[in-house]
């Protein structure tokens, strides 16, 4: 863990704690740094999706793929 001194808004800090539910001032700075990082990184989730770096079937590799055999009819579905 890092040890630091921040200046922040007082009522913005107050609030995300009563929204929270969270007890302490340093676990909503956490929780709210977690939430930060999280969303940047959906964000670029498209860079990533058309970078070409991976190539492959997802859905095949999490077998979403049906398989079409004699014995599955269209109910099986």
């Amino acid at each position: 863990m890092k040890r630091t001194n921040l200046v922040l808004d007082e009522h913005i800090l107050e609030r995300a704690k009563s929204i929270s539910g969270i007890n302490t001032y340093s676990a909503v700075v956490n929780q709210a740094l977690q939430e930060f990082v999280r969303r940047r990184v959906f964000e670029r989730i498209d860079e990533y999706a058309s970078s070409g770096v991976w190539e492959g079937d997802l859905a095949e590799i999490r077998g979403d793929i049906v398989s079409e055999s004699p014995e599955c009819g269209d109910d099986a579905r």
